[in-house]
């Protein structure tokens, strides 16, 4: 069963707040082992990156973890972290190859709903074998997701949090992981029906859930977007929400300060201005745009 777009999604308001929440790397503590135990061991397989093995796994790690890119979705993530491998200079000391990725560019420019659906349906059509290795590569994604993911469950006082929230607040899903996966785990641990509606990569990027879901449907102040990665702010300021950070490696931490005073602020109007400017600071600080090996 396909998923429906984002100008499909069925959400009608109930109450006079909003708040929409990422998932990996914010609401569950899955980011490390989805990226280094599932997508970079796909990585060195089925982009033949055997020889250059080391690099390949800081460049994902950084795009996908560590920098400004983190959250992105996996395609154009594929890219910034092919583009960061072939620029380096251990990579073409060790007789590294890039390929040409134009195809995959020109499809992702050309694509607004990037998952696995459009991109098989890109495949059929033109046997571009460059799309169809990507395609392989993020099928074995999702597998090996599927079949070590689990167990792993919500950040501490999250599902407090959630709790708290759904008797004032409309929660929403906000994420570009596949939507069945999003499913999974948000059943695996009884959290699913705190949400209103789980919004994945095949409904369009977050920007559009949000446009579909929360503009113009609250009051001024009365939407807030809650992630881990530069995508959710831009989604939020996109929407014209409230954005507060879940900092990388400091992900408890700022859950207690979200159970303590942020969702108070968000609740009283006492959130736009110092406030949100202070925790933004301390969010851009800790996703750099250069590599270490950069620098």
């Amino acid at each position: 069963m396909n998923s429906p777009k984002a100008h499909e999604i069925n959400f009608i308001p109930r109450r006079k707040f909003f708040i929409g929440f990422d998932s990996d790397g914010c609401v569950f503590d899955s980011m490390e082992i989805k990226h280094r135990e599932c997508f970079i061991p796909a990585l060195i397989w089925k982009w033949d990156l055997q020889a250059v093995s080391k690099y390949a796994r800081e460049c994902h790690e950084f795009v996908n973890l560590y920098s400004t890119w983190r959250g992105i979705n996996r395609y154009p993530a594929l890219i910034r972290t092919l583009e960061l491998l072939a620029a380096r200079k251990e990579s073409r000391d060790r007789g590294y190859i890039p390929r040409d990725i134009s195809p995959l560019k020109t499809w992702i420019a050309n694509e607004k709903h990037l998952g696995n659906s459009t991109l098989a349906t890109a495949v059929a059509q033109s046997h571009d074998p460059l799309l169809a290795l990507t395609l392989e590569w993020s099928e074995l994604v999702n597998a090996r997701i599927s079949e070590m993911v689990y167990g792993v469950p919500p950040f501490p006082l999250v599902r407090e949090s959630l709790l708290h929230a759904r008797a004032d607040c409309d929660i929403l899903v906000v994420s570009q992981t596949p939507a069945a996966a999003l499913r999974r785990e948000w059943e695996e641990h009884n959290i699913n029906s705190f949400a209103q509606c789980i919004c994945g990569q095949e409904m369009g990027s977050k920007e559009q859930h949000l446009a579909a879901t929360c503009v113009g449907k609250y009051a001024h102040d009365h939407t807030l977007m809650i992630g881990d990665a530069p995508g959710d702010l831009k989604a939020a300021r996109s929407a014209d929400a409230l954005f507060f950070p879940i900092i990388p490696n400091h992900e408890v931490e700022s859950w207690q300060r979200f159970s303590s005073e942020g969702y108070s602020r968000f609740m009283k109007g006492q959130f736009r201005g110092a406030y949100q400017n202070a925790l933004l600071a301390e969010f851009e600080k800790a996703l750099p745009s250069k590599a270490p090996w950069e620098a």
